[in-house]
């Protein structure tokens, strides 16, 4: 896992030329050469010197890499190593920690701090191929992707699952290997009977709301998310871009092509899914509804069972570069018909990100606790680029509800009639 997560990051950098590393100053990026010294850094100091109190193999480590302690802005200004020098430092942090592996079954506790600098690992590479789409970048060249790799449509994929509620344990179980504290532990809570979509929320359902007015008609908006879209000037979703007439084409990294009808809608925010479900006469799930959907009462571990992910029922680990048609992959369905729920395309809930009750932070105590709030939604189910050894349907990830550069789009719940008269009026 180790090597594998640290191949993937330098296959996403490994094409740029030194002016495209050289990035400009946005609040939604990193440096590239300060995110790849930063993946080494966490790497080395916690499975190194924290678990074993070894000293740092650069003495300025903590002053160029730590994110908790130097601004966003600041890791411009820098004077942070060259690219060589840093790559070397990442090779020299990488081979340091598996010499030091036992040649037998670690223990717990340094399995825990194996397997949380590679899932840090996989999220910031996830960061780079976002990245690389926000600054209009080639596509990210990855070995992992198969351009033989089809997965078709099933336009019989439509409606709703009807879902009966009930006593359902909520969050992940002691038994998984690992997890992080925002996930622990599964706890009892009532939910009741809803009706949640087969599919996520395709390009085409949501052209309809732009085509309908529905970036200007104020109606469909929450105080909120109006604010955001006249401070965004917002008029479709963010790499969209109008032909002549209503038919729209969508950039995909430094091209530009058919918008994709059948794909899922990727690159909304919160405010975006939730004035289209106003619009639909819709809603979008709780984390609670989400994951019961994909669990069902018993605690699948994945949507279709105990199987690890394959290329059959999840579209992850960039199989493809961007997102299958969001009614393919059929295998993957939950036993009451729900697909995708893993893979493909994240998915925004109604839900803050909150602490279970009895929360107890863990090592690595930036994780989580410093996020708790209203100002940031759940998301569930990974994306096309997610790392499999990653995710599963107790995975919570989060980010603030104006976020449209991440690889997040959403499903939708029936809603309540008294909700629909009351979004109409």
């Amino acid at each position: 896992m180790l090597e594998d997560c640290r191949r993937r990051t330098l296959e996403l950098v490994s094409d740029l030329t030194p002016d495209q590393m050289r990035v400009p100053l946005l609040d939604i990026i990193n440096p590239p050469v300060w995110e790849l010294g930063h993946v080494a850094w966490f790497q080395e100091i916690w499975a190194r010197r924290r678990l074993h109190g070894l000293p740092p193999i650069r003495d300025d480590a903590d002053a160029l890499w730590d994110s908790m302690a130097i601004a966003h802005d600041t890791r411009w200004n820098l004077p942070l190593p060259t690219l060589e020098e840093t790559q070397r430092y990442m090779r020299e942090s990488l081979d340091r920690l598996i010499e030091a592996l036992p040649a037998g079954e670690v223990s717990g506790r340094e399995a825990y701090f194996h397997w949380l600098v590679v899932m840090h690992e996989d999220m910031h590479a996830e960061a780079f191929a976002y990245t690389r789409q926000t600054l209009r970048m080639p596509p990210p060249p990855l070995t992992s992707a198969d351009p033989r790799h089809q997965a078709l449509p099933d336009p019989a994929c439509r409606g709703d699952v009807r879902i009966a509620g009930g006593r359902f344990a909520l969050g992940a179980r002691p038994v998984d290997p690992f997890v992080f504290d925002n996930e622990k532990w599964a706890h009892e809570i009532e939910v009741r009977p809803f009706a949640i979509a087969r599919a996520p929320v395709t390009n085409g359902e949501f052209a309809a709301f732009v085509d309908d007015g529905g970036y200007r008609r104020r109606q469909w908006w929450s105080d909120q998310g109006w604010q955001w879209r006249e401070q965004a000037r917002a008029e479709h979703p963010v790499y969209w871009i109008r032909e002549s007439g209503p038919r729209w084409r969508r950039r995909h990294y430094d091209r530009v092509g058919s918008l994709g009808e059948d794909l899922p809608v990727i690159h909304v925010n919160w405010y975006e899914a939730e004035a289209w479900c106003r619009w639909a006469g819709r809603r979008l799930p709780s984390e609670a509804e989400w994951e019961l959907a994909a669990s069902g009462l018993e605690k699948r571990t994945y949507p279709w069972g105990e199987d690890a992910p394959g290329a059959q029922r999840a579209l992850l680990d960039s199989r493809s570069i961007g997102c299958a048609p969001a009614t393919a992959l059929p295998a993957g369905d939950t036993p009451a018909g729900c697909r995708q729920m893993i893979g493909n395309v994240w998915e925004w809930t109604a839900s803050d990100f909150l602490p279970y009750p009895g929360f107890v932070v863990d090592p690595y105590k930036e994780y989580s606790e410093p996020w708790f709030g209203p100002e940031r939604k759940v998301l569930r189910g990974g994306c096309w680029f997610t790392a499999s050894r990653l995710i599963r349907n107790t995975w919570r990830n989060f980010y603030t509800k104006d976020r449209r550069d991440v690889f997040g789009g959403f499903r939708t719940c029936a809603a309540e009639r008294s909700q629909r008269k009351q979004d109409q009026q």
